[in-house]
């Protein structure tokens, strides 16, 4: 059979497929709502700034007084004013629908700053010739011109200068490996090496090759082609590898899309169709660029990103505030830990974070000199089962140590990771690489968000020693995460903490 007529059908495939799944569909327009509502917040903002700004230097007046202006024209408008805030409101929707239209709510699908930016100032004078058009047709001779041009302009600017901000730290913490998103390749042909260049050459895009995915099932991985095996162990090796999303590059049947498409939804993976780039197929489906590649969207997980993004903040703010206000005690604690026993002030240690990432975790030390050492020697008196470590009167701890444990006053130099983003203020705590060595594929769920200073475990079953209730409460976590229930938790923890429950 000739190759175009292979992608033809693997075409109608994929279209026979997405007319009976509309389960992607719908998860793709949630995952992208969460950031748009966030990114229309900012604009709104923007909007509001702007007209601000320019009301107070087109007055000559002081931002107090334009202020106090503008409350008593809000609560008892007049004509002008209602004029006014009908202008504003015509220009926010249009300008919000504009964004919207072309994909400015959804940066990851524009590929580059000149493009975005282009994008941005055509969405703002566009949404500001609707407003002088319609300034122009009602003949209000009480709106200034000149705080309508400047709000306009100044609108422009921030937007375009927000975004271009934003993007160029994206583009460094990409640079870092950091919010990359991982990639399987299913095909092993020359579209998926191409592909594989065009990814790790335009690291911009965020995404990190994985490996490839054999169609032939039960292949053995071979490390040099960087196969890293067959179709049947696809959703395995994408949990093994944490792994966000796979790309299908090789024609398959319309059995094989389908039940991988399925398994992608309840694996959380999302998975995309690269189409044939060479024969001019037509597509009728949904279109989406990466970089210059063209790929079809099959299904998209849901992700939280505005509140994702607001937990990063809290985490900023409160971690750097707990910093500035503990710092007198951390003081403390390192000199009474100089005065107890010898060796440096904290323990640092490796431990796993999102995605199997390796950090540093900073404590305050709580044990002697050669307390890792000595471990192997303590392992016969481990209270716990399965990979967690815990012995009760454990002979390496110091005796100021045994309070910092008591009181949890060791973990206070975390704030510092938390500061930094290898921790969250609550997640599950970070292991260390001997444990994560032993889990199982199932445990490795409790490594795709990030590690917290307290969590779930920590104010429910602290003391439980069952590595099972470790995980599922970890999972349980992970899966019913909100702001709210890490705000109950962070509540519960001072609780636990006063009680002094550690150990």
């Amino acid at each position: 059979m000739a190759t175009s007529d292979l992608w033809q059908r693997f075409a109608d495939t994929v279209s026979s497929v997405q007319e009976q799944v509309n389960q992607p569909a719908e998860s793709q327009s949630r995952g992208a709502g969460n950031s748009a509502a966030f990114w229309m917040a900012m604009d709104l903002i923007s909007i509001i700034i702007s007209a601000f700004i320019a009301t107070v230097f087109n007055l000559r007046t002081t931002p107090i007084t334009s202020a106090r202006h503008f409350v008593h024209g809000t609560l008892f408008p007049g004509r002008s004013m209602w004029i006014l805030l009908s202008l504003l409101l015509l220009f926010s929707i249009s300008l919000i629908l504009i964004s919207r239209r072309r994909n400015l709510y959804q940066p990851r699908r524009i590929p580059n700053y000149l493009h975005e930016q282009r994008l941005s100032v055509q969405a703002s004078l566009t949404a500001g010739l609707l407003l002088t058009g319609t300034l122009y047709i009602i003949k209000a001779p009480d709106i200034s011109r000149g705080i309508v041009l400047m709000t306009i302009t100044l609108v422009t600017l921030l937007l375009s200068l927000r975004r271009f901000l934003y993007r160029f730290v994206l583009y460094q913490k990409f640079d870092q490996g950091i919010g990359t998103r991982n990639v399987l390749i299913v095909g092993t042909g020359v579209e998926a090496h191409v592909l594989r260049h065009h990814i790790e050459n335009m690291r911009h895009l965020g995404f990190k090759f994985s490996g490839f995915v054999e169609l032939d099932s039960g292949i053995v991985p071979n490390a040099a082609a960087e196969v890293i095996g067959g179709i049947d162990t696809l959703f395995e090796d994408a949990r093994r590898l944490f792994v966000d999303e796979i790309f299908f590059v090789a024609p398959a049947d319309r059995c094989l899309i389908q039940q991988t498409m399925e398994q992608a939804q309840s694996n959380g993976v999302d998975l995309r169709i690269v189409p044939e780039m060479y024969n001019g197929a037509t597509w009728t489906n949904h279109v989406e660029y990466i970089g210059q590649f063209p790929t079809i969207p099959l299904h998209r997980g849901h992700v939280p990103e505005s509140a994702l993004l607001l937990k990063r903040m809290l985490d900023i703010i409160f971690g750097a505030l707990s910093v500035l206000l503990l710092a007198p005690l951390m003081i403390l604690i390192a000199l009474a830990i100089k005065l107890d026993s010898p060796g440096p002030i904290f323990y640092v240690s490796e431990r796993i974070g999102k995605k199997g990432s390796v950090f540093k975790c900073i404590k305050f030390r709580t044990m002697v000199l050669d307390a890792d050492r000595r471990r192997a020697e303590m392992a016969h008196l481990n209270e716990r089962d399965g990979v967690l470590f815990k012995v009760a009167n454990d002979p390496r701890i110091t005796r100021l140590g045994r309070f910092l444990r008591k009181y949890s006053l060791d973990e206070l130099p975390q704030f510092f990771n938390v500061v930094i983003g290898d921790m969250s203020l609550v997640g599950p705590r970070p292991p260390i690489a001997s444990e994560v060595r032993e889990y199982k594929l199932s445990h490795l769920r409790r490594l795709d968000v990030t590690p917290g200073i307290t969590g779930l475990w920590q104010v429910q079953a602290r003391q439980e020693p069952s590595f099972d209730s470790y995980i599922s409460l970890d999972v349980a976590y992970i899966e019913n995460w909100s702001i709210w229930l890490d705000f109950k938790i962070i509540v519960r923890t001072i609780g636990v903490v006063l009680a002094g429950t550690g150990s």
